[in-house]
């Protein structure tokens, strides 16, 4: 049987409601500086939670990157995915392949999920072309924008990828699936490299169910940047948000062959379901299934639970917050006092959706690499389920040196993945 092979992370790419690239990402997080805006395209449309996260002139930035043929062919959510690619490929030192190349990279592919991602091209373009009747002139770019493999299949495209190009769709759980897929394939031998994340675009039709179940926050409406509040008290539901997150996983002699830049290496990873049994449901976790996940990445990590110095939560500002911190603390056996750092990059930025567990594992490695942990915003009237948990919540940012962390994502369906990073020395 062939050993494992050790996979890194060597190229990370961001598209934010606070940042468009990780440069700016790693000063926001610093900053502590919120992404969340009113936008009253939705008070006009009648949501009862007017706020989102939006990356600010994304769309602008691509037009000095890419074609007019290319922009045209792309939606929000494939455009963030491109850019957020093309950093993270950039950021390890690689080149997409010329387009008269007479094979494409055989060792190298992408796994790149979304949500719900194209529905902007189904509302804007194929429902009313539809019920005009002119269908003739949807165009020829329509099926590319709204299928679900479109993000990874343009960037496959884009860069000349000849390994498996494929984009996964888990709700929340997304993002961190994609990872840890790309991590598995690599591991097991069929691939070198993967790019690796999710993408969701902003189209209030992606946002509307969400606020017809009440699940999101309509009581800040006037004050945006105080809107996404998990961990609090006065927690109303989560602030919806948009971007992608695009990682490069590669086999680690592979990288250290090419003289690669090394963020982490990868520990382990874990997808599961609870099944929707034992307390599980469409719309929330399981617990044993949340402990099971994150049990068995720290079995395959080969640490103990002490190990873990920092965790970025899934911590959406819903009544699940408290139920997660729980199920962390009955699964690494530490109680308050011996609980390790945890923050919320949702309270910064919303929740992204399939983009949201990438756009935290770049968080993460950012945090990781330069040695310090972001506040988590809002939540200053800490939940009073969870109190003693409150002294390892940084409510400001500080210098912190982090050696392993983990990162964890909770989807609808009650499906769950956990990844454990190692910050490479």
């Amino acid at each position: 049987m062939q050993q494992s092979r050790r996979v890194v992370v060597t190229g990370l790419g961001v598209v934010a409601p606070n940042a468009n690239n990780t440069q700016e990402f790693v000063k926001a997080l610093r900053e502590g500086r919120s992404g969340i805006r009113h936008f009253s395209k939705l008070a006009d449309l009648g949501f009862a939670c007017q706020v989102g996260g939006i990356p600010e002139g994304a769309l602008e930035a691509a037009k000095a990157k890419f074609s007019e043929d290319l922009l045209f062919s792309m939606n929000e959510a494939i455009t963030y995915a491109m850019l957020a690619a093309l950093e993270a490929f950039t950021d390890a030192g690689l080149k997409a392949l010329p387009a008269d190349a007479e094979s494409p990279m055989e060792d190298t592919g992408a796994i790149i999920g979304t949500g719900i991602g194209g529905l902007d091209t189904f509302s804007e373009k194929v429902y009313p072309g539809v019920a005009q009747k002119r269908i003739k002139r949807l165009g020829s770019s329509v099926v590319e924008q709204i299928m679900g493999s479109g993000p990874s299949a343009r960037i496959g495209g884009y860069f000349g990828l000849g390994n498996q190009v494929f984009s996964n769709s888990s709700a929340c759980n997304t993002g961190t699936e994609a990872l840890i897929m790309g991590y598995q394939r690599i591991q097991q031998g069929l691939a070198n490299r993967m790019l690796v994340g999710g993408t969701e675009g902003s189209d209030p039709h992606t946002w509307a169910g969400f606020d017809a179940m009440r699940v999101l926050n309509k009581n800040h409406n006037d004050r945006p940047e105080e809107a996404s509040r998990p961990l609090s008290d006065s927690a109303g539901g989560f602030i919806p948000g948009s971007g992608s997150g695009v990682l490069v996983v590669e086999e680690l002699e592979t990288a250290l062959k090419r003289g690669a830049k090394i963020y982490a290496e990868i520990l382990g990873g874990t997808i599961n379901s609870g099944g929707m049994r034992a307390g599980g449901s469409m719309t929330a976790p399981s617990p044993k299934g949340v402990q099971r996940c994150i049990r068995e990445t720290l079995l395959q990590a080969g640490i103990s639970p002490d190990q873990i110095d920092y965790i970025n939560g899934h911590l959406t500002a819903t009544m699940a917050d408290p139920l997660e911190i729980r199920n962390w603390s009955e699964a690494l056996e530490r109680g308050p006092g011996r609980f390790p750092v945890i923050n919320s990059t949702k309270s910064m930025i919303g929740h992204a959706l399939g983009a949201a567990g990438a756009i935290e594992a770049v968080a993460t490695l950012l945090q990781l690499h330069h040695g310090f942990v972001h506040p988590s915003l809002n939540c200053g009237d800490f939940h009073s389920e969870i109190k003693g948990f409150e002294t390892h919540v940084p409510k400001t940012s500080r210098d912190f040196p982090i050696s392993i962390a983990a990162k964890a994502s909770f989807g609808f369906g009650d499906v769950n993945s956990c990844v454990i990073f190692k910050k490479w020395e």
